[in-house]
């Protein structure tokens, strides 16, 4: 009996110890060292929070992370939105369906970066949008390098890619449905948004509940977009704390502010998504 149960765990450590040393090594060695140096003072060399007291007394740090939080306000429930429309569509039994999943999964297959070098030459002065708004008799727009728009356009682009990633979590879980659900609400003379009312969303909890969780998680760290198009400009309108933490690092050699910055983000992304847990939960998602 015993001999079996060796043999159990010597099995489950030759399957699971790779992927266990891969997140030791990525993710757990890097946030302890972000800790650990984040604590220490550039200066004296001292344990301490002088680094945390002056990024949260530094007016940079501070308003890249209201932008940072402005952006995630609206690109969550607009990417979720759209991503839940698009799935009951591709879900329907439409004409060439699979044509219409592929071209809207296609942007998922491009890296961020080279999606934010296409869009970078889109959205120039002389670019192709410009031309379609002057065919369409509309002016050409600045976009990227106008303070009041600069942030829609990393938005736009940032949900470009995002949406048809989150639709096929969403589109997974509309699959998983019993329609005898929809065929017992039908018989009580139920239309299309009451059966979405009372059958879709609640049957989608789970997976809503994933993908607003990832998506809040993946939205904080957005930093490609911004590095090749704005570099946080134009007048900080689009400097999201990855970029700011980037500018701390290696713009400003001032790598323990940037480790005191990571760290108030991984406190600020785990209270946000304990916070949605904790909403799902009163909701009635387990």
């Amino acid at each position: 009996m015993g001999s079996k149960m060796n043999q159990k765990w010597v099995q489950l450590f030759i399957f699971l110890g790779p992927a266990l040393l891969c997140v030791a090594v990525l993710r757990l060695w890097p946030a302890v060292l972000a800790i650990h140096e984040s604590l220490v003072d550039p200066i004296s060399g001292k344990y301490g929070l002088s680094n945390y007291l002056y990024i949260l007394t530094d007016p940079e740090f501070i308003a890249s992370l209201k932008v940072t939080l402005l952006f995630s306000i609206i690109v969550n429930p607009l990417q979720i939105a759209i991503a839940l429309a698009l799935a009951l569509l591709t879900n329907a039994a439409l004409p060439l369906i699979g044509l219409w999943r592929t071209l809207i999964l296609l942007p998922v297959a491009i890296p961020q970066s080279v999606s934010a070098v296409v869009w970078g030459v889109g959205l120039r002065p002389d670019g192709p949008v410009n031309g379609l708004l002057n065919a369409l008799g509309i002016a050409s727009q600045p976009f990227v390098t106008s303070p009041d728009q600069a942030l829609a356009s990393i938005i736009l682009i940032v949900s470009w890619v995002g949406v048809g990633y989150w639709m096929t979590f969403l589109v997974a879980g509309l699959q998983d449905i019993p329609q005898a659900l929809y065929d017992a609400i039908e018989i009580d003379g139920a239309n299309a948004w009451q059966k979405f009312r009372y059958v879709t969303l609640p049957q989608l909890r789970r997976p809503l509940t994933f993908v607003l969780v990832a998506n809040t998680v993946a939205n904080f760290l957005v930093f490609a977009p911004v590095q090749i198009l704005t570099k946080g400009g134009p007048q900080d309108s689009t400097n999201l704390i990855m970029e700011e933490i980037y500018t701390q690092a290696f713009s400003f050699g001032d790598p323990s502010s940037a480790y005191a910055s990571t760290v108030i983000l991984m406190i600020l992304v785990i209270a946000i998504v304990g916070l949605q847990f904790k909403l799902m939960q009163k909701g009635g998602v387990r």
